[in-house]
């Protein structure tokens, strides 16, 4: 039998990522902040509790970002943006570039062109020759989407928005352009462990299919809008981009002063531990879930739910259980009287001593943990090992250069890992200011019980909490791998639904804003009225601007209407930058474009708003209009 203990195991297995014990005090939340978490779009006014001088603080970047406030008016403490004013929104192009953006939009919205993209550009390649189309490409898409080659050719751009009150999260868009069957191969290859790739009697796999690699769906490329993908080749290929992230960081930190840098975990080792670890954690958070659920518990929000000790063990005892399953928790009765709750139950898988060890389920009749697998080879050992050592290095260059991380969402069977190992190093990175942000897709089911486990965890430990809200970016892919496996669907059933969750967690983030002051989201999203509905609530919550605790982040050459108005009324708003070679960067445009095609149809005032600025130059004698900054 096993104790909680204090002692990180990922720290002992060489990641230095320090997990500390859980508090066990929990603050209950007003009622009027719950209101408006289930009730999304009903405005609920709340007076703050605290001034602004004696709310705390979480140290970070304050201040004001450059431009005026053309776009903005105040009235007592209340902050507005007007969203239709083209001349504020487009004053970062000239007359060329709106026409640009006016042309991609429209050849994004035909069906024909974006289905035969690829042929078209292999196509446009033998015509024009290697360097005409690349320069071809830079005059249409890939000057829309994409910043620039390297580091040094997307400095320009970078501080031009800068100026224009827009900053930047830089993401190396760079795919490895592989074919379908290529990719089915590597993801076997790499999440596949050896104890599996053995004969495995009937009966004595355990492992569940949804946490398993099945080849029809080994291309994630597939069905995924707006997300980069990476298959393991070897450990060197992930040093490698390790260096390219480094790069990255370093790129955003000579650029800006507050800037951000994306990575993908999927990039940084053998994706075969995130889909084992991810595995385990569910499984514990289900067999929590079943224990409330004998407690009466069912069916109450994840962080409600709390488990009488006593109770707990009487009731394994008659199931047949032998251990002493009080004793887990023996080392903090003083701290739990008597209960536990989830996150009580997540910290139990702190106390393992080697990175397999993390990979072990609760067994109710023996009493004790057990291994997922019956063994790891050293050599995936070490793999796991050093998928945490490089994540540790790019935390640490990311302090070092002023610039924080976001953590990209992926697959949900990769993603409880994904989520879980971001949070330890937040825990350890966070303690005096964001740097490390974790990504939440509102479009799964499970997504308010993920945001507010993890905001509860970091109010009771006294870290920042920090996070970017997106709707999500692999729902078809999602989807279909749910039906054809064999298990629930993840996702929302409707865009209402996604919508209304991805309110439901915004409006979470920002009461615990208003309240404690120590979190911060990005509001990553094109939805006008979601803008509308963050800006609404700051005012009702006497939330500044100039605080920087709620960011707002669109993709690169897309939503300017929305992006410079917010920047130029003083919010922290930010561009997600794609950069990397035209020939290499090929295979992320070509998907961007399918994802742009329903978004492109749906964007006619978009494209009214480009056309009314176009206008007005014309008739003001500004159609040569340059941008001075």
């Amino acid at each position: 039998m096993f104790h909680v203990r204090t002692v990180s195991s990922l720290a002992r297995a060489g990641a230095d990522i320090p997990l500390h014990r859980v508090l066990s005090c929990r603050r209950a939340r007003s009622t009027s902040a719950s209101t408006s978490a289930a009730h999304p779009d009903q405005d609920v006014s709340r007076s703050r509790t605290e001034d602004d001088s004696a709310r705390p603080e979480c140290p970070g970047h304050t201040g004001q970002r450059n431009g005026g406030s053309g776009t903005a008016s105040t009235a007592v403490n209340e902050i507005s943006v007007d969203f239709e004013q083209t001349q504020e929104a487009y004053k970062s192009k000239d007359s060329l570039e709106l026409l640009r953006s006016l042309v991609v939009f429209k050849l994004c919205s035909y069906d024909f062109l974006v289905d035969k993209n690829k042929e078209i550009m292999d196509l446009g390649r033998k015509v024009l020759g290697r360097r005409g189309f690349d320069q071809f490409m830079k005059m249409t898409f890939y000057g829309q989407f994409v910043a620039g080659e390297d580091h040094r050719a997307i400095k320009p751009l970078i501080q031009k928005n800068q100026a224009f009150g827009v900053g930047s999260v830089l993401d190396y868009s760079v795919e490895e352009d592989i074919s379908q069957e290529e990719a089915e191969q590597k993801e076997m290859d790499s999440c596949v462990s050896a104890a599996e790739k053995q004969s495995i009697a009937p009966g004595q796999d355990h492992r569940e299919r949804k946490y398993k690699a099945h080849k029809q769906f080994g291309d994630r490329r597939g069905g995924v809008t707006a997300a980069r993908t990476y298959f393991y080749a070897d450990e060197a290929k992930c040093d490698q981009h390790m260096e390219t992230f480094i790069k990255c960081i370093k790129a955003s930190g000579g650029s800006s002063m507050d800037g951000f840098s994306a990575i993908k975990m999927t990039a940084l080792g053998r994706p075969q531990f995130l889909l084992q670890f991810s595995e385990v954690l569910v499984k514990w958070r289900r067999f929590f879930n079943f224990l409330a659920a004998q407690q009466g518990q069912d069916g109450m929000e994840a962080l409600e739910q709390r488990l009488e000790l006593k109770q707990l063990q009487e009731f394994l005892t008659k199931l047949g259980a032998k251990g002493d399953f009080y004793g887990w928790f023996s080392g903090r009765k003083a701290e739990s009287s008597g209960t536990i709750d989830m996150l009580d139950w997540n910290s139990l898988i702190d106390d393992r001593t080697k990175i397999s060890d993390l990979l072990v389920v609760p067994n109710v009749e023996l009493g004790e943990l057990e291994p997922l697998l019956g063994t790891f080879t050293s050599e995936e050992e070490k793999q796991m090992k050093r998928m945490l050592q490089r994540m540790d290095v790019l935390a640490k260059y990311a302090v070092e250069n002023g610039v924080r991380l976001m953590v990209d969402a992926e697959q949900t069977y990769f993603q409880p890992a994904i989520s879980r190992l971001t949070l330890e190093m937040q825990r350890l990175y966070n303690k005096e200011k964001p740097v490390i942000f974790n990504t939440f897709q509102c479009y799964l089911k499970e997504a308010y019980d993920n945001v507010t486990m993890d905001v509860e965890l970091s109010r009771r430990e006294g870290w920042c909490f920090a996070a970017k809200l997106v709707r999500g970016a692999y729902m078809y892919q999602e989807r279909e791998r749910a039906k054809e496996i064999g298990y629930e669907d993840p996702i929302n059933p409707d865009y209402e639904s996604t919508n209304w969750m991805y309110h439901r967690c915004l409006d979470y983030v920002l009461d615990e804003i208003a309240l404690n002051g120590n979190a911060n989201v990005m509001v990553a999203s094109h939805n006008e009225d979601t803008v509308k509905h963050t800006l609404r609530r700051m005012n009702e919550l006497g939330l500044l601007p100039t605080e920087n605790k709620v960011y707002f982040g669109q993709l690169l050459g897309m939503c300017d209407q929305i992006s410079f108005p917010l920047g130029q009324a003083g919010f922290p708003v930010y561009k997600y930058v794609p950069y990397g070679p035209v020939n290499e960067v090929m295979p992320y445009l070509s998907r961007r474009a399918q994802e742009n095609r329903g978004f492109m149809k749906g964007a006619q005032k978009e494209r009214e708003l480009l056309w009314k600025e176009l206008k007005r130059r014309v008739a003001s004698g500004d159609l040569l209009y340059r941008p001075a900054y």
